[in-house]
């Protein structure tokens, strides 16, 4: 079969080199059927309608693999990105230019708190049209914020502060590895993990790991809650509330995802694309495709099940009640309409930020955490920031400060921390008034939370944002 036959199949010439070895190779096996004539046209007719059903095919696995590489391609030109702020490592820019090479990238942004992760920066939203990208979700899927309104005085703060230490110190655990004994219960572990091979191998780690928070930048804080006006989402009338927020992901499991299904689609990048390394893809339709949606979106639930739980155990241990909250994911991918199309919009380190729509917007361990009401900009992908954003690598950051000096400077200003470690100072990010500034198109604060008590891992693991 020559290349203009297999044209005539359905077979673009950059794939015509791989369609006659996958032709010969599946002669040479003589696999009971023959290859000749009508057979051998239905096959490769087979394979060019439907590449996904054959990504994982000893013969013709390659060929499909091109032809799904060849398909996405829509536009040889990168798309362009807006950015909001101007703060922004010259890395970031780097990385969300190479995000716009991907070829199935319709559109794209870059929040104010943007900084270098790995594959999309931290901070990158990028919408694709029939793909997802594992990375560009990445390794803490449905990494989220949670904030809890409770009954208690503000007052209670200062005057009954050893009720809260307590409550933070027994109802929560930190670091990798650590776990829950007895496991905590939560209807999560009643859905279905054997929705892939990785969560269901993950399923009793996770159990014992539900209510926990890793490393880096994950934290659990009490803290004031000021609001200025009536806020008919939470119910709430103008005032100052005690507040708890905590800020965690999917732990083990959901990094286990993200590096199964990324090497998966690093496998499948087309030669020509390798370079594109962690933007690696899967076409949303193919069984990986089909899989890793799954599992993330498992991941999900996961993650808030995890801050459900931490919230309900540290309100039992401090003997209050949750009168109102919000939350959101920032480390996650949604199938939403843009452009008049449908694609599947990732935001790595970026919270969703569509019209009416609430989401909390951490500072650090000293500066305040906004609520905010999202603006719906079509620009941003109805985005806005993740937090502050760091200014500093950890390494710099350990190498710069020393934990003990802050933690007394913190003292002083009424904010006791529990533990962390010089690479979460409040020197490493920066200044979250600047940030909300540079996005005041993109979301409007309704509230401001100060942080009071604040504990994290205090290891210094690396954490991606």
């Amino acid at each position: 079969m020559n290349r203009r036959q297999l044209q005539k199949l359905g077979i673009p010439p950059t794939c015509a080199a791989e369609a006659i070895d996958a032709l010969r190779t599946a002669a040479q096996q003589d696999l009971g059927f023959g290859l000749k004539g009508k057979r051998a046209r239905q096959l490769v007719e087979a394979v060019a309608a439907n590449p996904a059903n054959f990504v994982a095919d000893a013969i013709w696995g390659k060929l499909a693999r091109e032809l799904l590489g060849e398909r996405l391609h829509v536009d040889p030109e990168p798309i362009n990105y807006r950015t909001w702020g101007t703060d922004i490592d010259p890395g970031a820019h780097a990385q969300m230019r190479d995000a716009c090479h991907v070829p199935s990238a319709v559109a794209a942004a870059l929040m104010p708190d943007a900084h270098v992760g790995y594959g999309l920066p931290i901070g990158g939203v990028l919408a694709c049209e029939g793909a997802v990208i594992p990375y560009a979700v990445g390794v803490d899927i449905a990494c989220r914020m949670k904030l809890s309104i409770l009954d208690l005085p503000v007052s209670e703060l200062e005057t009954n502060r050893s009720r809260f230490r307590t409550a933070l110190e027994k109802g929560t655990r930190f670091g990798v590895g650590c776990t829950h004994k007895p496991a905590q219960s939560h209807a999560v572990m009643d859905e279905d993990w054997t929705v892939t091979r990785i969560t269901r191998e993950r399923r009793d780690t996770a159990w014992q790991q539900l209510g926990t928070s890793g490393s880096g930048n994950h934290f659990v804080e009490f803290g004031q809650l000021t609001l200025a006006e009536r806020c008919d989402e939470l119910s709430l009338e103008p005032g100052i509330y005690t507040a708890l927020l905590s800020h965690s992901g999917s732990r083990g499991a959901g990094a286990a995802v993200c590096s199964t299904y990324s090497q998966i689609a690093q496998q499948r990048l087309p030669p020509r694309l390798k370079g594109l390394g962690r933007l690696a893809w899967l076409e949303l339709g193919s069984p990986a495709g089909q899989e890793y949606w799954a599992a993330m979106n498992l991941m999900g639930q996961y993650a808030a099940a995890n801050h459900d739980v931490i919230h309900r155990l540290v309100s039992h241990l401090l003997g209050a009640e949750i009168i109102g909250g919000v939350e959101n994911h920032h480390n996650f991918a949604w199938l939403e309409w843009h452009h008049g199309k449908q694609v599947v919009v990732h935001r790595k380190g970026a919270t969703p930020a569509g019209t009416g729509v609430l989401g909390v917007i951490p500072g650090s361990m000293a500066d305040p955490a906004f609520v905010v009401r999202g603006l719906g900009h079509p620009e941003s992908l109805n985005s806005a920031s993740h937090g502050a954003g760091r200014r500093m690598s950890r390494k710099q950051a350990n190498n710069t400060f020393r934990f003990s000096h802050v933690r007394q400077e913190l003292a002083e200003r009424g904010i006791e921390i529990l533990s962390a470690g010089a690479d979460e100072v409040p020197g490493v990010y920066k200044n979250i008034l600047e940030v909300m500034a540079a996005q005041q198109d993109l979301v409007q604060p309704l509230a401001r939370f100060d942080p009071r008590i604040v504990r994290m891992c205090g290891d210094g693991s690396l954490a991606e944002d």
